[in-house]
């Protein structure tokens, strides 16, 4: 399995307007990628960070969202919360519960 994170800034008093975008736009969406496993958002309250985080049955699938523009067809819709430029990375899962 692999993860996509995404890390944003973004103003504190928007961090809840982010994370409904995510949970009502971007979930359902994703539902309908192959070999999406499910997702997290992450906040910090403190500084304004979050974390989207989506799963995937592999790598070949992670990355077929971004030949595919979806990845960036979905960060598109988060422009108008970011403080500075998104930071994305990805990782495979060795240990899960």
């Amino acid at each position: 399995m692999f993860a996509r994170l995404t890390r944003i800034k973004t103003k504190i008093e928007r961090l809840d307007e982010v994370a409904k975008l995510f949970e009502e736009s971007v979930i359902p969406l994703c539902k309908k990628q192959k070999g999406y496993k499910g997702a997290y958002f992450l906040i910090d309250r403190k500084t304004g960070e979050s974390i989207p985080i989506t799963l995937w049955e592999n790598e070949e699938d992670m990355l077929a969202t971004e030949s595919s523009h979806f990845f960036q067809e979905q960060l598109v819709r988060f422009m108008t919360f970011f403080k500075a430029p998104p930071i994305r990375e990805a990782y495979e899962v060795v240990v899960q519960d």
